[in-house]
């Protein structure tokens, strides 16, 4: 998967924040842009909800706050990310046209006073918003503060799917282009089962609720159709400010990790730089991980080029059920991670706090209670690390590892009917990221129809769909050396969601060299032993499972551990294939964490990945590469206590424990220590 990259070039790595300056009297601004001069702030996205106050009344415009706000911003040698405010329509666009309210699937019309309230659809919407990004693009194309657009915020987050009946002629138009032909259509969907067999296209409606579960590939498609439908909106947002403005970079941010109502895939080849928001599960004592692999997924969606992270928060956010607040040194080891894994970019949501709303307990760069905080004390801390790190900007971080990701098979597992409740999507792409996480091993994640040559191990732990050609990729991978890991419902049904027939795993069967012949998922709470065979490998042992068990037999693989009872008492539980010139290993239980430690292990030596020596287990450990061969050593302890670490380099950065950082000035021949809570940053210069 490839797109347009344009790196956004400030000089140094960009730091700052939401503004929204009409939430306050603009005797504040001056103040707020003196704070960001002291913060270090050097970039600010402006405008995102402002389309009440740009448009009061139909086709009447008032730009004249925006004139003054971006001139003092600009006075003051801070940049621009400008938004089109397309996100939150006007009260008087609403109730001019009630029919653009967005409508669930139980047929409930949703209402005005929140944010997203339009239907994707919607040709009044589409109309409305080219109107207010034309007259915006035109005022301000070629200021010299601008120095990227971004496209409305956030898609898909709140209002991903619509059910209304202009919903359900786009879906059909839509179906008509993908299908041609109804009997196209009837075949793909197998309407055959339970009589659901289409005369025309005009007959076809959004998958709404039924008395029991809708056709399955029928809400496949709605979910592709819904995510190109938005696509659709910010392609024609994009189109209208690249034609005014052709020189600035554009963008929108994602939500990597933690929204799954876009096909991210298919959007990261619209923007010229990929950006994303994350924010942390609070109530998680290890949100480091998840982090992580936002991240990690971020910079995938990039190429591998630097990326920007749009949003997180300095504290807490509210809108989670317990909001818990960062303590102190968090901020910055949340920033600087995200910062390792390949952003040149760290901005915050918000950079002054809300006094009303529904986001006012959510914090800010600018806390309610002022400068004379902890808080403000951190943020200021955290842009003179960053600036310290301005080197760091267009290295890239290289991984061995890739996990398979794919938007259509998280979204065929929410389907219902499955052979378990315990098949989630997140819950095994979380369960083995974790895995190479706590190992220290940095992964990619790619498309299944990716270029996969350049990793010396590929791990599908998710990959429920599976086209033909996704197949014949991994096919073609594996025999030509490299060693795939599958877990358990892989390869099992096709893009309609039609079983790929002849036994389990499905379109993987040779490539494993397994074939099952029944699911035997296992009750809530079961578990079952796993016995190794005398030749699994070294530090394989017994162990024990969960959740799930097949009835499966081997078929040119060996088996690595089998299941001691339960169920699939006897049948493999791991096996390993040798394939061509590479290996495939199959997962078809979910082991325990010290288990799959040790499969994994073993398939990354028989990869030839490189395993990390001299870990510490809280440090959380990522390289970043410059082009000319410098290496970017960043280290993180998140433990309690501090760590010793084996690491060579001169010290960058000392960061962390809620103080602020400071210039590391001596060589590291050996070990390093990194007290708990810190952050240090090496550099190694090329030999």
């Amino acid at each position: 998967m490839t797109h347009t990259t344009r790196r956004l070039d400030l000089g140094a790595i960009a730091y700052g924040g939401d503004y929204n300056p009409e939430q306050w009297p603009e005797e504040v601004w001056e103040e707020d842009v003196a704070l960001m001069r002291e913060a270090g702030v050097n970039l600010v996205s402006l405008g995102i909800f402002s389309w009440a106050r740009l448009e009061p009344r139909p086709g009447e415009f008032d730009f004249g706050p925006l004139d003054r706000i971006i001139e003092l911003l600009h006075a003051n040698g801070i940049r621009i990310d400008l938004a089109t405010p397309t996100a939150s329509a006007p009260a008087w666009f609403l109730a001019a046209n009630p029919t653009v309210r967005p409508v669930t699937a139980d047929g409930r019309v949703l209402g005005y006073g929140a944010r997203q309230t339009y239907c994707p659809s919607s040709p009044e919407y589409a109309a409305a918003a080219a109107r207010i990004t034309s007259e915006l693009a035109r005022r301000y194309a070629g200021h010299p503060a601008i120095v990227l657009w971004h496209i409305h915020n956030e898609y898909g987050c709140h209002v991903s799917r619509c059910y209304c009946e202009q919903s359900v002629l786009a879906f059909r138009e839509w179906l008509t282009d993908r299908y041609k032909t109804v009997e196209a259509l009837n075949a793909a969907w197998g309407t055959a089962f339970w009589g659901q067999h289409y005369g025309g296209f005009d007959e076809v409606d959004a998958p709404r609720d039924a008395p029991t579960e809708p056709n399955p590939a029928q809400q496949l498609d709605f979910r592709r159709f819904s995510s190109d439908a938005l696509l659709r909106l910010y392609r024609a947002e994009r189109d209208i400010v690249r034609a005014l403005d052709p020189d600035v970079p554009i963008t929108t941010n994602f939500m990597a990790g933690l929204s799954d109502n876009l096909d991210l895939w298919d959007w990261a080849r619209e923007v010229d730089l990929v950006a994303t928001d994350h924010y942390l599960s609070a109530a998680k004592t290890d949100n480091q991980i998840g982090l992580a692999l936002s991240a990690d997924l971020t910079r995938s969606l990039a190429g591998g080029e630097p990326w920007l992270l749009m949003e997180h928060s300095t504290s807490a956010v509210n809108w989670q059920a317990r909001n818990i607040a960062k303590r102190p040194g968090e901020m910055a080891r949340n920033s600087l991670a995200h910062v390792a894994r390949g952003a040149d970019g760290v901005l915050f949501f918000q950079w002054r706090a809300s006094r009303a709303g529904a986001e006012k307990y959510h914090s800010a760069m600018l806390p309610h209670a002022g400068t004379g905080t902890r808080l403000w004390r951190e943020v200021t801390a955290l842009g003179a690390d960053l600036a310290a790190l301005g080197g760091l900007r267009g290295s890239r971080v290289r991984a061995e590892v890739a996990l398979v990701w794919d938007w259509e098979s998280c979204w065929g597992l929410q389907l219902g009917f499955k052979p378990t409740v315990d098949l989630d999507f997140r819950e095994r792409i979380d369960a083995y990221y974790e895995r190479f996480w706590r190992a220290g091993i940095t992964v990619d994640f790619v498309h299944p129809g990716a270029d996969l040559s350049g990793y010396r191990l590929v791990v599908a732990p998710s990959m429920y769909v599976t086209r033909t050609a996704w197949a014949e990729n991994l096919r073609g991978y594996v025999r030509d050396g490299g060693t795939l890991v599958a877990s358990y419902f892989t390869g099992i049904v096709d893009e309609n969601d039609a079983v790929h027939l002849g036994g389990y795993p499905g379109a993987l069967r040779d490539i494993l060299g397994v074939r099952g012949e029944e699911f035997l998922p296992l009750r809530e709470g079961e578990q079952t032993g796993l016995a190794a065979d005398s030749d699994a490998g070294a530090g394989i042992r017994d162990g024990r499972a969960t959740r799930w068990a097949e009835d499966l037999a081997l078929d040119g693989a060996s088996a690595v551990l089998r299941h001691a009872d339960g169920p699939a008492a006897g049948r493999p539980a791991v096996t390993r294939h040798g394939f061509g010139a590479g290996a495939a290993w199959y997962v078809a239980t979910a082991p325990d964490p010290a288990t799959l430690d040790a499969v994994l292990r073993a398939a990354c030596a028989d990869a030839g990945v490189r395993q990390p020596s001299g870990q510490a287990e809280d440090v959380e450990r990522v390289r970043r590469t410059a082009d000319d061969g410098t290496v970017f050593d960043v280290l993180i302890n998140h433990g309690p206590a501090e760590a010793v670490v084996e690491a060579q380099g001169r010290e960058l950065l000392r960061a962390g424990g809620g103080a602020g950082g400071e210039s590391g000035d001596g060589a590291v021949d050996g070990r390093l220590s990194v007290p708990a809570g810190e952050v240090r940053v090496l550099v190694i210069d090329p030999r």
